[in-house]
């Protein structure tokens, strides 16, 4: 292993990080927008559930009311 790093190796070893770097930044926006989309899928398939739940509990009170 070298003890020393020349100017033009620093320079190539910082355009590296600099270039994987913005490739990781890409992904990551990449990943908050999935995210972004999961969570809004989530919050509607709670509203759907929530709706189908109080949706069955006024059919069956109704139905108990009918009966007494």
């Amino acid at each position: 292993m070298r003890s020393t790093w020349t100017d033009s190796r620093l320079d190539d070893f910082k355009d590296t990080v600099d270039s994987r770097l913005d490739d990781l930044s890409g992904r990551v926006n990449e990943l908050s927008g999935r995210i972004d989309g999961l969570q809004n899928a989530m919050v509607h398939g709670f509203i759907a559930i929530a709706a189908t739940m109080i949706t069955g509990f006024l059919g069956l009170a109704g139905l108990i009311a009918t009966q007494l």
